[in-house]
């Protein structure tokens, strides 16, 4: 029985695309690279961003941070409202927490962005705590981000699963013990999410609906 839901931010809860791409997008011109291929730009919409620009731009790591310094300066002025939620998200988490389930947000973006966009979209009366990466990238693997969630909302592993729509949300999970939930309407690349094989996996919000309300 499933009491603690963790849920992904980018992709699970919300369409974050537009700012994400756009920031993305501005940093790269800082080193005269342009992409205009959307279907390659959306591949930066999850994980660590450092490790993106590393591996998709061929940055090293000194390149890859000031990468990101750029992508901040845009993302955290304009970009993070550049976003909306999903529709049935709003419903679904108002009917889990009326249910008794715990509800927290777990995600790769930095806790201070992340909050703002929480606040801003009015999700946060429903999720009894909000997790996110650490500014100085100690902290900003979805692993280490789920066992900070873990130690600090003390629920038990065995009784929570993990939603979101990337690999590495399917990975953390299995790394911290919790069932995990693929959502394939977010961002993550489909074939590799089915290859990580999480526990679950949907298609549409109304799918993950039916499954965790079968869940608790």
């Amino acid at each position: 029985m499933i009491k603690n839901i963790f849920f992904d931010l980018d992709g699970t809860l919300n369409d974050s695309s537009i700012g994400i791409i756009k920031a993305v997008k501005y940093a790269l011109k800082n080193f005269d690279i342009e992409i205009e291929d959307k279907t390659f730009l959306r591949r930066y919409i999850g994980p660590p961003l450092v490790d993106c620009f590393m591996e998709f731009n061929n940055l090293n790591r000194e390149q890859a941070e000031k990468a990101l310094f750029f992508y901040r300066e845009y993302y955290n002025v304009v970009g993070k409202f550049e976003n909306a939620v999903y529709d049935g998200i709003k419903p679904m988490l108002k009917d889990l927490k009326e249910k008794g389930i715990r509800l927290f947000v777990a995600t790769s973006k930095p806790e201070d962005v992340m909050n703002d966009i929480v606040s801003h979209f009015e999700l946060r009366e429903y999720f009894d705590g909000v997790y996110g990466a650490s500014l100085d990238s100690k902290r900003n693997k979805k692993t280490m981000v789920i066992k900070y969630a873990l130690e600090e909302s003390r629920v038990n592993p065995s009784e929570s699963v993990m939603v979101g729509d990337h690999k590495h949300d399917v990975n953390g999970a299995k790394d911290n013990g919790l069932k995990s939930v693929a959502v394939t309407y977010g961002y993550g690349d489909q074939e590799e999410l089915k290859n990580s094989q999480p526990d679950y996996m949907v298609d549409t919000v109304k799918e993950l609906r039916e499954l965790l309300f079968s869940l608790i």
